[in-house]
C-alpha cells in the first residue's frame, strides 16, 4: 500500500493559497485541510498574543490528522507549521520550541509557494500588506533550508493552477 502523500500550499497573506486549495482537492477528488487560525482568531473576543500561536499550531496539526482520514493517496494543506513560525518570528521575533519541534517531526512531500503577484485583497485578519515581499523572502529562504521539493507559484490564476497541478502529478499517488 502507498503511503498518503501530503501537499502544503504556503505564502505570505493574501496569495491564493485557500484557493488554490481547494482547486486542487476538486482536481484530485481529495480531501483538504483549511487554515485553522482564521477560524481561531475569528472566535477570540481580545486581540490574539504569542501565545495564542501554540495553541494555533495545535489546532493545525490536530485538523490535519482528522482530515486525513477522509483523504486516500494524497492531503492537500492549506498552511503548516512553517506559516506558524514565519509569523512568529516576524510579528514577535521568536518562535515556540513545540513549533520548531513539530516542524521537524512532520512529514510533508511537497511545498507549494505562493508569490505575491495576486492584488491585496482587505480582510480584518489581514495584517501586513506592504510587507508581502519580505516575507516572500522569509519562506523562500526557508524552503531553500529544508530538505523537501518545492516549488514557486506564480502567474495569473490559470498558470498557477497548472504549475500546482503538474507538481502533485510529479508525486507517486
Amino acid at each position: 500500500m502507498l503511503k498518503m502523500k501530503k501537499v502544503v500550499i504556503l505564502g505570505p497573506e493574501c496569495t491564493g493559497k485557500s484557493e488554490l486549495s481547494e482547486f486542487l482537492a476538486r482536481e484530485f477528488r481529495t480531501a483538504w485541510v483549511p487554515e485553522f487560525a482564521r477560524q481561531y482568531i475569528n472566535n477570540l473576543t481580545r486581540p490574539y498574543e504569542a501565545s495564542d500561536l501554540l495553541n494555533i499550531a495545535r489546532g493545525q496539526l490536530a485538523l490535519e490528522d482528522k482530515l486525513s482520514a477522509k483523504a486516500d493517496k494524497l492531503l492537500i494543506c492549506d498552511t503548516d507549521l512553517y506559516v506558524i513560525k514565519i509569523w512568529s518570528m516576524f510579528k514577535y521575533g521568536f518562535c515556540h520550541p513545540e513549533i520548531l519541534n513539530a516542524i521537524h517531526e512532520r512529514k510533508y512531500d511537497l511545498y507549494l509557494l505562493t508569490y505575491i503577484d495576486i492584488p491585496w485583497e482587505e480582510d480584518p485578519l489581514r495584517e501586513h500588506p506592504h510587507n508581502r515581499r519580505q516575507l516572500y523572502e522569509l519562506y523562500l529562504n526557508e524552503m531553500r533550508l529544508q530538505p523537501v521539493p518545492f516549488i514557486e507559484i506564480k502567474g495569473h490564476r490559470q498558470l498557477r493552477r497548472k504549475l500546482a497541478v503538474e507538481g502533485v502529478k510529479t508525486l507517486s499517488l
